[in-house]
């Protein structure tokens, strides 16, 4: 077993690596940028060595420094997580050049599946299934076009390197197909360096079930399946295993498949193989190969819920030289296990990545926390925008999904935007509840899902406790007069909204809140917290004039000072802002052009995405205030409107 590794990654990944090495008595060498200098992960590793700057093409993306900084700290191994470099041949080739173990499959391997076309045709000559459609190397869009027309639409464009759904464009109509090329073919060209596509049917119900195989270079076996259908913008917001109705048979069939997949290219290390399936008949004939991830997966953690092993040991004792760690026919399937991925990001305004410091965080007990932050942290806007990974295991899919419930509701965050209300609001769906899941759940029921309840009487008066200090009982007779008690008033945002509360202290033991939604609220502490109508309140956090409810979706509001005087009106649909910060990737018109409400103005790039920015109302454009290929910060004016 190897000494020390040096771990090329950064974030929640480095960190679940870390725990392994640890318990493994592995000492860790982490890898950092100039914005993760004092990230969790670099406090976490034995040694710690600075690559550059806080782009990943300064640091994360080079293999060069990365491999001197292995040298140079004696590691004899390097783990490359997932992202960045973990599927770059190139990288695996240098690593074993300079004399290091990859730990991960071979350079042959990777570049075998790296490209979705000519695995795809690989696959077909080892008899897994694959699905219809144009994987040919003529890019000419006169050709793909007719490939999808000869397919029937509607269609998939998919970029053939990389993942994450970057570079993947759903088109339903001939007359959409070029403009649906074009924006596939920019953003893969940003994230991999690679604008060619491939062209494929496009199921209408599919469900996205995985299948992890291990292999240790000539022989492979499975750790059985997730369903990772839910989905948005073609990312994972759920995942569970063992997928909902699966059968023993088709199981059998999907593991075989898949170690076909991994034998015919000799595959060592954790992977997976990706199948899209129809969503209305799970049987033997009805999933196709999609793609393989030659890497471990952001999901890992629920196959390890359901067998009981540990992946990252697995990749560390394989890479080591030691043969597969178990038989086959030694696996078994215990309980099932969900997981979601917090995310600092604006669902109301589309799932837009956020950025922000993680004010307050704490997790719920009874749930495995996979994350790279702490309470405190920068949400940066160079990386990716993940918090945590949270997952439940339990005896049955009931019991798992209502742990996980229960999870969300103790889990607090605060100090950004994030997705809980909207993750609480998948978990609770009636729909996956029964196990009817397909890639298209979210955008069907999307209003529904993205609805967050206003707060109700009982958390602004916990909001307004904690705005004035008075959260915890203190001195019995704080705030009482002679004659009655004195109300502290205090002034609360909410989003756009605001409200004016009086605090009434009666002794030590009483509060009463008036002037919310709900009339005069009266709070009573019962042995360690606030009661309000028979309901336990949970704490509410304050960091600076940020104050934090953690019941329900979670509710933060902003401590106003009642002296102050509302700010001018912002610019609004006359001028196009940045809504966060970015690269200005592209800018799709001059000045003089008359554009119409919806009307694509530009692209920003940011958070590994690119977001289209539009126009909010008709008007003609009478500037442009920033030039392409810039970098913006968040509310930086872009683009201003003026009257046709």
């Amino acid at each position: 077993m190897f000494r020390t590794i040096l771990i090329a990654n950064r974030g929640e990944i480095a960190c679940r690596v870390i725990d392994t090495c640890r318990r493994l008595g592995i000492a860790t060498v982490a890898v950092y940028s100039d914005a993760d200098a004092g990230a969790r992960h670099v406090c976490m590793a034995d040694r710690a060595v600075h690559i550059g700057g806080a782009a990943p093409a300064e640091s994360y993306l080079r293999g060069d420094a990365i491999i001197a900084a292995a040298r140079a700290t004696g590691a004899e191994a390097i783990h490359p997580g997932y992202g960045f470099l973990s599927e770059n041949p190139d990288f695996v080739d240098a690593v074993e050049a300079a004399g290091l173990v990859f730990i991960g499959p071979s350079a042959e391997a990777i570049r075998k599946m790296g490209l979705k076309d000519a695995a795809k045709a690989l696959m077909v000559e080892a008899g897994v299934p694959v699905v219809p459609g144009y994987h040919g190397s003529n890019q000419d869009a006169d050709t793909l076009a007719k490939a999808a027309d000869e397919i029937g639409y509607p269609v998939l464009i998919k970029a053939v390197a990389g993942g994450g759904g970057k570079g993947m464009r759903r088109v339903d109509r001939a007359a959409d197909f070029a403009a649906a090329l074009d924006s596939a073919r920019s953003e893969a060209r940003g994230a991999f360096g690679n604008d060619a596509v491939l062209v494929e049917k496009f199921v209408s119900r599919p469900r996205h079930i995985e299948v992890q195989v291990f292999g240790d270079g000539t022989h492979a076996l499975h750790l059985f399946e997730r369903d990772c259908s839910l989905q948005r913008r073609h990312q994972k917001v759920v995942e569970e295993a063992p997928a909902p109705g699966m059968s023993a048979s088709v199981r059998a069939a999907m593991g075989a498949a898949a170690v076909r997949a991994a034998e015919a290219i000799g595959y060592a290390g954790a992977g997976t193989v990706e199948f899209i399936v129809d969503g209305g008949t799970l049987d033997e004939d009805s999933f196709y190969f999609m793609e393989m991830n030659t890497r471990l997966q952001v999901e890992h953690p629920v196959t390890e819920a359901i067998t009981g092993h540990d992946l990252v040991e697995w990749q560390l004792r394989v890479a080591a030289g030691e043969g597969l760690p178990v038989a086959q026919d030694a696996l078994a399937i215990r309980g099932h296990a969900v997981e979601v991925r917090l995310y600092a990001e604006d669902v109301a305004a589309g799932f837009l990545p956020a950025t922000g410091t993680l004010a307050a965080l704490r997790f719920p007990e009874g749930l495995r926390v996979e994350t790279g932050v702490r309470e405190g942290d920068p949400i940066s806007p160079h990386y990716d925008p993940m918090i945590a990974k949270l997952i439940a295991h339990g005896d049955t899919r009931d019991a798992a999904l209502g742990r996980m419930a229960r999870g969300l509701e103790r889990l607090v965050v605060g100090g950004t935007v994030t997705n809980k209300a909207f993750l609480q609001a998948l978990v609770d769906h009636d729909g996956f509840r029964a196990g009817q899941v397909d890639t298209g759940l979210i955008d069907r029921d999307l209003s529904a899902l993205t609805r967050t309840p206003a707060p109700g009487g009982a958390e602004i008066a916990m909001a307004a406790l904690a705005a004035l200090g008075l959260e915890i009982p203190g001195d019995r007779l704080q705030g009482f007069a002679l004659w009655q008690g004195v109300g502290q008033p205090v002034v609360l945002a909410h989003g756009e909204d605001r409200v004016m509360l009086n605090v009434l202290c009666e002794g030590g033991q009483s509060r009463v809140v008036s002037g919310g939604p709900d009339g005069p609220v009266r709070l009573l502490w019962q042995g360690d917290a606030w009661w309000v109508d028979g309901r336990r309140m949970p704490a509410p956090l304050r960091s600076g004039a940020l104050v934090v409810v953690p019941s329900g979706p979670g509710h933060a509001f902003r401590v106003i000072d009642p002296l102050d005087r509302d700010a001018a009106a912002g610019p609004g649909a006359d001028v196009v802002q940045a809504p966060m910060p970015g690269l200005l990737r592209a800018v799709h018109v001059a000045e003089g052009a008359e554009v119409a409400v919806g009307d694509a103005l530009a692209v920003l790039e940011a958070m590994k995405m690119e977001h289209v920015l539009r126009a909010e109302r008709a008007g003609k454009i009478a500037e442009i205030l920033v030039e392409q290929g810039s970098q913006v910060a968040a509310g930086d004016a872009l683009i201003r409107l003026a009257e046709i």
